[in-house]
């Protein structure tokens, strides 16, 4: 279900199953049968946003390096979690698991979370949102097709939710629900950027950035800005200021390679890490991502330079979560400082702009919660379906045995055979799969199931 494929439907006659007679292979394999029978409610998610959650707290819970995810999904391993994926970004911090029955999911997630970050539930429980089913699929396509960021249609959340499944797999977090579940918000994610507009024109939380330093300057040509990291974030806000005319901008990364390469990108110049505070004596603007876990400019840093500024305005935007830059620093004379919840009132007008596509995605995100919905709840006929196959297989390879030698000798002759024997099996059993995605859509899979093996005879001795 890689990109583009569509979803699986009336493929050789088995509906919503990766089973297609003779000829596919699932990319996984088919969880055992105690587990088909469970509510779709098992997918569970607990998280919080920047809807829900100060800046301060986010910054408690996130987990801003990937040493950080590897122990929180190793933790998440020695849970009753079956399966999990941590998604961590600037606005948000989200646990996607599939959890069995418990009497209280929700606390046994909160508590999970607690151990994972240090900080006591009582701190952050009020923050949270929970969901389980439907609604917790229906919020993951949101987030993917980016009608859920600060942002609307920014196109950076598709990526992380990339990397967040991918080291989920990596670390063996990821089972058969979560791996269908993520292929398919991707899919819902690329249709909703192919089918409307919603990501038109440059819309990210670094273009957010640069939209308020021209807010605050009105132009910033002739303006000097220093760029505090060179990740995804800060590639981007550096090259917004240089389509925006800013006059030098400056990149300093803690790897110098990385500064360089960004500094040559714009045409600007790079600065080593251990002298940026210099820097500040220069500069107007300040735009800092690092994903450092502690304040890499702090208010001394800064009273130290001031006096060289001459009562020079210094404005720095703090994008990072954790921060980078103390708050305390707003409490100097000519210093302003915004992080990035103070971006919201900027990013609230762009999603007025794209109102109409958000519409037209949101209806696109109900499709494909129902498709999902469907294909779950298809689940409980498989091993019918399985064994079934396997019947017919069985029988068409006993009578493709039966036939003449002068026949099966001919390579040409013995394909074509093989082909029209499958191709006639496919079409007999083509609607008793019918029945049985009838019986699975409309609460009847296991009388479904139970009446076609009686009538094959599956689970018999011959």
């Amino acid at each position: 279900m890689e990109g583009e494929e569509a979803f699986p439907a009336d493929r050789d006659g088995v509906w919503a199953f990766d089973v297609c007679l003779f000829r596919d292979k699932p990319p996984f394999r088919w969880p055992p049968c105690g587990l088909l029978i469970r509510a779709m409610n098992e997918i569970v998610l607990l998280g919080l946003n920047h809807k829900t959650a100060p800046l301060e707290l986010r910054e408690k819970l996130s987990f801003p390096t990937e040493e950080d995810l590897r122990k929180g999904l190793l933790l998440l391993k020695t849970s009753p979690v079956e399966e999990g994926v941590i998604l961590s970004t600037c606005n948000r911090v989200e646990l996607y698991v599939v959890l069995g029955a418990y009497t209280d999911r929700r606390g046994l997630l909160e508590g999970v979370l607690s151990r994972m970050k240090g900080v006591p539930r009582e701190e952050f429980s009020s923050c949270l949102y929970y969901k389980e089913g439907e609604e917790a699929v229906r919020h993951l396509f949101s987030v993917a097709s980016s009608l859920d960021s600060m942002v609307v249609g920014e196109p950076q959340i598709l990526g992380q939710l990339k990397e967040a499944y991918g080291l989920a797999k990596e670390i063996g977090t990821v089972g058969f629900l979560l791996n269908r579940l993520f292929q398919r918000a991707f899919f819902v994610g690329k249709r909703v950027r192919r089918e409307t507009l919603i990501g038109d024109g440059a819309v990210s939380v670094s273009f957010v950035a640069v939209e308020l330093a021209k807010r605050i300057f009105g132009d910033l040509k002739g303006k000097r800005v220093l760029v505090i990291g060179a990740g995804e974030m800060c590639e981007l806000a550096a090259k917004h200021l240089k389509a925006a005319g800013a006059g030098e901008i400056f990149v300093t990364n803690r790897t110098w390679q990385r500064a360089l390469e960004l500094a040559r990108q714009i045409q600007g110049q790079a600065v080593p890490f251990e002298g940026f505070r210099e820097m500040l004596k220069d500069v107007d603007v300040v735009i800092s991502s690092t994903g450092a876990p502690s304040f890499i400019l702090k208010k001394e840093d800064l009273s130290r330079i001031l006096k060289a500024r001459r009562g020079a305005p210094l404005f720095l935007i703090d994008l990072a979560v954790p921060r980078d830059i103390d708050p305390e620093v707003h409490k100097l004379d000519d210093v302003y400082l915004y992080d990035i919840d103070d971006l919201e009132g900027i990013a609230l007008e762009n999603a007025k702009e794209r109102l109409q596509e958000a519409s037209k995605a949101l209806q696109i995100v109900e499709e494909e919660v129902k498709k999902f919905s469907d294909w779950y709840t298809s689940l409980e006929v498989v091993p019918t379906i399985k064994e079934l196959k396997a019947w017919a297989e069985a029988i068409r390879k006993r009578e493709m045995e039966q036939v003449p030698y002068e026949f099966k000798s001919d390579p040409v002759l013995r394909e074509a055979m093989e082909r029209l024997s499958e191709r006639v099996v496919n079409k007999l059993l083509h609607p008793v799969f019918c029945f049985l995605k009838k019986g699975a859509l409309n609460g009847n899979a296991k009388r479904h199931a139970e009446l076609v093996r009686w009538l094959f005879g599956l689970g018999k001795e011959d």
